[in-house]
């Protein structure tokens, strides 16, 4: 019936038992999302205690109102990666300014997510093709990993997000051993751990193990530094820069729900639940704007902790609440992560992006449709060579994508047998006022190149839709074909198209 972990219990449990569980679920993805929140924040180029922000109040807000009881909210790395591009060449990385354009980004994409989700818009999401997103995911998740490596190496990142990666990794000289050492100890917990069981705390572990090497083993490289203490206040905003985050809140809103509306979807359908797209645009809009008040920058839904807060057997979207709320009562003592390596914060982040990058599906579109291989590798490419600015990338993509849908609906197919003095022709495709002409021509040519046939048989079966001009120019090829003294069978007419064609030219005796 469902895929709940061994002793989850049904959402029809007692009462008691289910907020007994969703509590323990959210505490434990507190536990990852605390130093994941400071991780991503790098990502996003902001200050640590701006990505602990992030991971309070937003889960709270999307708790209120998510369809999904398991979709955790908060920091995600592609949505940092999209932050770091709309607002890097815009103020200084890590600036006030930075942060406060970081926070009218956040309330943009919250605006956006929210008029989508209320004026019922959620299909909008479908704009996002597959092989874009096949293509944009992994190209992504590369450039996470690059923005990690000179933090991995003890290394100076100089100039963009690949040149300074590649400058890093280049110049071995530049490396600190013990920094290249703790982080790689940090991955290898990660990953060890993954592989050990699904609730080992690697991420977790690694902070700590992080944090005692920081404070006690006289560690030389760089650490988190200062952290405010205390809860987040509202923020005072200037509005000028307003008009211009519009176009990449936008494209945030759009790209950065893929995820959260995947996670839904696919536990909704394992546990046979309904889910609401238009509801989760709302529920991750809120969140937004709950990141924007509090002084932290755009958020989405995570698929880790998701996952995590599944398997540690959440029942309810108060598991959620819970994560949020542990985040907030957390931020007063946040000042012990002071001096944790920032390279445990690069390994945890690569140990998280890491396996997005896979290129054997986009190598595999190829035998699949050569017009999508096009879009998925030229959306990858994008996305690297137009570094920082991505929100570009997916854009060409989603262009693309829309051009490839243009052309195969502007494309009818023509599959003509002739045999015995029949002409047998069957037409693939879309049937619209765009490609009716196009069918009447070659039909007529047909004709007048096979003068000696006695009969038409033409196969609507492959047509996905015929429209009012496309049954009406039908109808008119016919009464030619009647004309020229040949017999007509129109067999495989879609349903929803035989009303049409036989009040405009098609006798039903015709039609098979």
């Amino acid at each position: 019936m469902g895929s709940r972990p061994p002793g989850a219990l049904s959402p029809a449990a007692p009462r008691g038992q289910l907020v007994t569980r969703d509590v323990v679920a959210g505490v434990t993805v507190a536990l990852v999302l605390i130093p994941q929140a400071l991780a991503y924040a790098r990502v996003a180029g902001m200050p640590p205690v701006v990505g602990l922000y992030a991971a309070a109040l937003p889960p709270l807000a999307a708790a209120l109102l998510a369809s999904s009881p398991y979709l955790q909210t908060g920091p995600v790395a592609i949505t940092s990666l999209l932050t770091f591009g709309a607002l890097a060449e815009r103020a200084p990385v890590g600036s006030p300014a930075y942060v406060e354009l970081g926070i009218m980004l956040a309330l943009v994409v919250g605006a956006v997510r929210v008029a989508i989700g209320l004026l019922r818009g959620g299909a909008v999401a479908h704009l996002m093709s597959e092989p874009m997103l096949m293509g944009f995911m992994p190209a992504a998740a590369v450039l996470i990993v690059a923005s990690q490596l000179p933090a991995a190496l003890g290394a100076p990142a100089e100039g963009g997000v690949l040149d300074a990666a590649a400058g890093a990794v280049a110049d071995p000289g530049a490396w600190r051993l013990e920094t290249l050492a703790l982080a790689a100890l940090a991955a290898a917990i990660v990953f060890g751990g993954r592989r050990l069981h699904p609730f080992f705390p690697g991420v977790l572990v690694a902070l700590l193990g992080g944090l005692l090497v920081g404070a006690a083993a006289g560690y030389g490289g760089a650490v988190v530094g200062e952290i405010p203490a205390g809860l987040p206040g509202l923020p005072g905003l200037d509005l000028g820069a307003l008009p211009e985050l519009l176009l990449p809140g936008a494209v945030i809103a759009l790209v950065g729900f893929a995820e959260p509306a995947s996670i839904a979807r696919t536990y909704a359908t394992r546990e046979r639940r309904p889910w609401s797209a238009d509801r989760e645009f709302v529920s991750q809009g809120a969140a937004n704007i709950a990141a924007g008040l509090s002084g932290a920058y755009p958020v989405g839904g995570s698929l880790s902790r998701s996952a995590l807060n599944h398997t540690a057997g959440a029942a309810t979207r108060l598991s959620g609440a819970v994560t949020g709320l542990a985040v907030l009562c957390f931020l007063p003592f946040a000042a012990v992560l002071e001096p944790l390596p920032t390279a445990v914060l690069a390994a945890i982040v690569i140990s998280a992006v890491a396996g997005l990058v896979r290129l054997r599906p986009l190598a595999a579109l190829w035998r699949i449709s050569r017009p999508q291989w096009a879009v998925a590798w030229t959306t990858f490419g994008l996305t690297l060579l137009l570094a920082p600015h991505v929100e570009w990338a997916v854009l060409a993509g989603v262009v693309l994508s829309i051009v490839v849908h243009l052309v195969r609906e502007l494309t009818l197919r023509l599959d003509v047998t002739v045999s015995e003095r029949e002409l047998r022709v069957r037409p693939a495709g879309v049937l619209w006022f765009a490609t009716a002409s196009d069918l009447q021509e070659r039909l007529i040519g047909l004709l007048k190149s096979n003068p000696d046939a006695e009969r038409l048989r033409l196969e609507l079966d492959a047509l996905g839709r015929i429209d009012l001009t496309g049954a009406m120019t039908l109808g008119h090829v016919l009464d030619d074909v009647r004309a020229a003294g040949l017999t007509v069978e129109v067999h495989g007419v879609p349903p929803q198209a035989r009303g049409l064609l036989e009040r405009y030219g098609a006798r039903r005796d015709e039609l098979r």
